[in-house]
């Protein structure tokens, strides 16, 4: 009988063995497929991050080539009025820029089919470039000075070993001759990259050398600021109010129904809402920093209100129960203790919102924020565009050039949003209390 007894115990004792065994590789398993997962996820942001940059940094350089101007009197002030900027505007730029070109290359221009391969080492943009020059100092007049004139596409794209110097001359974007004449202002120290400000100054335009962001960053902050004046007051408060003030029954639970219901809205719907009572009952004008700025209003404001109920909901009991024995009224209450302990919360909530508006394309696109703006917009009213949408237009053009500023528009954009989300949890880890 004892054996029996022994024997069982062993059986039994070795079955509970073989269980904690298979548990403890079933723990292991588990957490093996977790850390996968996240090698997994790692490797993928690695990767997008690792593209955007390859991609991007080319967009921070552009190359310009130093050419003897001789600011002509004959072509650009012909009247010798210094107050004619009608003259100025109306000035051939683009010939003196040619005309410095040759001289610098020691070609014929009479030659015109050199003349043609030549001219195209230019960027369209330099008759911009000279005209501003004189307009900001007209006493250049006259003189011949030695400028920094901006490259067209394909020389800098050359430039950057886009284009590739073994594919054959017929189906090359640069012929022969103009390679050999960019390594020629190359050696001469006459053509470099250079940090490209224009990137961050320029408007709009169809030549990817001139493109820039500085209509899109105006736009966005201009949204952005009508997002922080009217989502953050209008949340908390509408928060404020739900939580501590409207009774509890069927209504109270409505609301907050709908309001999550919001949060989870496409952001196109949000778009399509916007241009029909912004635009076509109010009759705000189109394109309009504004009319952006309200839309993104709308979509943020559920996720403000409900992270800020979260952030009220969980400051403790006793706050409440103590100021309310010590005789303080409810604004008091609120004002004193609620507000101020959820302010991390509400901090959070806000800047994640934020950073949701910011990076949102489609309600943009739905009030016409894709227009082509050139000059700078000076109130919420010009028309402008936003961060996302400029990426959108030039991840849809055709010109090479225009792949390497859509990277680097979206390095920016991340750079916004990393630092915003940073904020959001400095902000947190600052004001935060334990309990």
């Amino acid at each position: 009988m004892t054996d029996q007894t022994a024997s069982l115990s062993s059986f039994k004792s070795e079955e509970a063995q073989k269980k904690l065994r298979r548990r403890h590789w079933a723990e292991r398993r588990f957490r093996m497929y977790g850390i996968a997962a996240i090698l997994f996820a790692l490797a993928f942001l690695v990767f997008l991050f690792t593209s955007i940059f390859t991609q991007g940094w080319p967009a921070f350089l552009q190359t310009s080539v130093k050419l003897p101007v001789e600011f002509s009197r004959e072509v650009i002030n012909p009247s010798g009025n210094p107050e004619a900027e009608d003259e100025i505007f109306q000035a051939n730029f683009v010939k003196l820029a040619r005309e410095g070109l040759y001289k610098e290359l020691g070609i014929d221009p009479k030659d015109r089919k050199v003349r043609r391969d030549a001219n195209r080492l230019l960027s369209r943009g330099v008759d911009v470039q000279l005209r501003d020059m004189v307009l900001r100092d007209p006493s250049i007049i006259g003189t011949t000075k030695d400028v920094w004139l901006l490259a067209s596409d394909n020389a800098d794209a050359l430039l950057k070993e886009s284009i590739d110097r073994e594919t054959p001359n017929d189906r090359r974007a640069v012929n022969d001759q103009q390679v050999a004449w960019i390594d020629q202002l190359v050696g001469n120290g006459d053509m470099k990259k250079k940090f490209n400000t224009g990137l961050f100054l320029n408007g709009a335009s169809s030549n990817p050398e001139t493109a820039g962001l500085g209509v899109a960053l105006i736009g966005s902050f201009f949204m952005m600021i009508t997002v922080i004046l009217l989502a953050v007051p209008l949340g908390v408060c509408a928060a404020l109010y739900l939580e501590e003030y409207a009774p509890k029954g069927k209504i109270a639970d409505t609301i907050e129904v709908n309001i999550n219901n919001l949060a989870a809205v496409p952001s196109i719907v949000f778009g399509l809402l916007g241009l029909a009572v912004f635009i076509n009952f109010f009759g705000l004008p189109r394109s309009a920093s504004l009319v952006g700025g309200l839309v993104l209003t709308l979509m943020t404001l559920p996720t403000i209100i409900i992270t800020t109920r979260a952030a009220i909901r969980a400051v403790p009991p006793s706050i409440r129960e103590a100021a309310l024995g010590v005789g303080a009224s409810k604004m008091q209450l609120i004002g004193h203790h609620i507000l101020p302990l959820s302010l991390p919360g509400i901090l959070t909530g806000t800047i994640i919102g934020l950073v949701q508006a910011l990076g949102e394309t489609a309600p943009l696109l739905m009030i016409g924020m894709v227009a082509f703006v050139v000059e700078y917009p000076t109130t919420p009213l010009d028309p402008a565009t936003g961060l996302p949408v400029q990426i959108y237009m030039w991840a849809s053009s055709a010109e090479r050039g225009f792949v390497e500023r859509t990277a680097g528009a979206t390095m920016v954009l991340l750079a916004f949003l990393i630092v915003m989300n940073s904020l959001a949890v400095y902000l947190r880890n600052k004001f935060e209390r334990k309990w």
